[in-house]
């Protein structure tokens, strides 16, 4: 593997972790497709540095234990965002 995508691996896996960001946020700062940095983080860090390889799955884990919850709560803000609308629409 080259140098340089070795040393972007690290940085990708480094900002997961110490700012406990989501794929997604970090595939727009880098750049780079969210499938790109997934392919990196799952495939290729465990290989070249184990121990950050075991961080960022801790956090992936987090973050899917959570993303229901996340995700009930966007879409009750949405509907009430709707309904709150559609009240003021009314009168």
């Amino acid at each position: 593997m080259r140098k340089e995508k070795i040393e972007r691996i690290k940085k990708e896996a480094q900002l997961l972790v110490e700012n406990e960001e989501t794929l997604r946020s970090l595939s727009k700062k880098m750049d780079l497709s969210k499938s790109t940095i997934h392919q990196d983080l799952q495939v290729h860090l465990k290989t070249i540095d184990p121990i950050l390889y075991e961080k960022v799955q801790l956090l992936f884990l987090k973050h899917k234990s959570l993303r229901h919850l996340i995700g009930g709560a966007r879409t009750k803000e949405k509907y009430q965002k709707n309904r709150n609308r559609n009240v003021f629409m009314v009168e």
